[in-house]
């Protein structure tokens, strides 16, 4: 039972990481067209920063997986 709860809350972290970042990524994408269609002068700058952010947020998921393949090969 024990080993079970633990693949559980393995396959919840890496889910509800991967839930986050992809509404991060809805909310990201959707400020930048916002704010491109306002100023379009901002638009290559606005697209590097969105890069550099999304690389960031694509760390969360990333360290879920890791966290949770560890949970279930080293504590299971």
């Amino acid at each position: 039972m024990e080993t079970a709860m633990i693949f559980v809350a393995a396959a919840l972290m890496i889910g509800f990481g991967a839930l986050g970042t992809a509404i991060g990524f809805g909310l990201l994408g959707g400020r930048l067209l916002e704010g491109s269609a306002r100023q379009p002068e901002l638009a290559p700058m606005l697209q590097g920063k969105m890069f550099l952010i999304a690389g960031l947020l694509d760390a969360v998921p990333m360290i879920g997986v890791g966290l949770g393949l560890y949970l279930m090969f080293a504590v299971a």
